[in-house]
């Protein structure tokens, strides 16, 4: 059931133990959202609890209270009155799932949200869940400490590219002020996000050699086996490397996790591929979304890479002559160009 920001925060008030979740796969609005709303629920004198059910890319490891943050066991439980998912919807929490009977709190803001299970507010004016909970601290009369500034402003900045995509409002820019003058300094955010190991480096150039081109360019992807993945800490930021190429309307990276585990992130300049995940049995914004299909990573890539191009076909994306042009173009024909 949707309900409105107010009786979301009456909700909160109302529970003394809180699990907090988000997604698999969590980025710097998931981890923003989940440790802000940590630290303000045990200032009010909850007991909360923080679990994603996936490892903790090494650059948001430095977030406050980011130490905090468990991973499920199997057969283990935590006794709550209430599970507070955040940036996602309840399908996308893994494990977490088993932790737990207590009524859901959903908080999110990707327009794919139905909220199938529990309690649902969605705001998909809002750039990240993180400016949600911004104005949630208002409706809880939380004081907001510099660590939670942080957590917020991290997850703004990272889920808005740092203020360069189509998501970035004036409520946005506002919240992020507001954030700074609680403390929050940009430039030590953005270098740690910026921050990569040699070895990253080193996977950055190799994920770069799988780059295809598809349907006459219009079409842009990368792919991450499990052998490749295996040696790197993220994949954050990998999509950005590719996303940028100037005939692409659509970018991907499909990341082979494990196997029959293959994890899709997409990026557009318009195509809506919030639709082609959602028909994946995914979400998320209408220009970044993403899914996983659980199937063989040459199948996975295939089912994908069609999937894209009848939506953008059937949407006028692309003509019939750039559709025959399915064939894939490796980055390495261009060498000589």
């Amino acid at each position: 059931m949707k309900i409105t920001l107010p009786v979301a925060a009456a909700k909160l008030r109302a529970a003394d133990n809180i699990l907090i979740t988000a997604h698999v796969n969590p980025d710097g609005d998931a981890l923003g959202a989940t440790l802000a709303m940590l630290q303000i629920l045990r200032s009010m004198g909850k007991n909360a609890q923080v679990y994603i059910d996936d490892k903790i890319p090494k650059n948001f490891s430095v977030m406050p209270f980011a130490e905090d943050i468990r991973q499920p066991r199997e057969d283990e439980k935590f006794t709550a009155d209430l599970l507070l998912v955040l940036d996602t919807s309840t399908d996308r929490i893994g494990a977490v799932k088993n932790l737990t009977d207590a009524p859901i709190l959903n908080i999110d803001h990707h327009i794919t949200n139905k909220g199938e299970e529990g309690d649902l507010y969605v705001d998909a004016d809002a750039a990240a869940t993180c400016e949600i909970i911004f104005n949630l601290c208002n409706e809880l009369n939380a004081e907001i400490s510099k660590n939670i500034a942080v957590c917020l402003y991290t997850g703004i900045a990272t889920d808005t590219g740092f203020f360069n995509y189509s998501n970035t409002k004036p409520a946005t820019l506002r919240a992020a002020a507001a954030l700074v003058e609680f403390g929050v300094e940009p430039n030590v955010i953005s270098e740690q996000m910026e921050k990569r190991t040699l070895q990253d480096v080193k996977i950055m150039s190799a994920a770069l050699q799988t780059t295809k081109l598809f349907y006459g360019g219009k079409v842009v992807g990368m792919f991450i086996d499990e052998k490749l993945y295996s040696q790197t800490e993220t994949t954050e930021g990998l999509i950005d490397l590719i996303r940028v190429i100037d005939t692409a309307e659509v970018a991907f990276l499909i990341t082979e996790k494990e196997k029959k585990v293959c994890r899709v992130s997409m990026r557009s300049k318009g195509v809506e591929v919030s639709e082609i995940a959602r028909l994946l049995g995914g979400g998320g914004h209408v220009r970044a979304a993403g899914c996983t299909l659980y199937k063989d990573f040459d199948e996975a890539k295939n089912i994908l890479i069609r999937a894209i191009g009848d939506y953008m076909i059937e949407n006028g994306w692309m003509t019939p002559a750039d559709f025959e042009e399915r064939a894939e173009v490796s980055i390495s024909d261009f060498d000589n160009e």
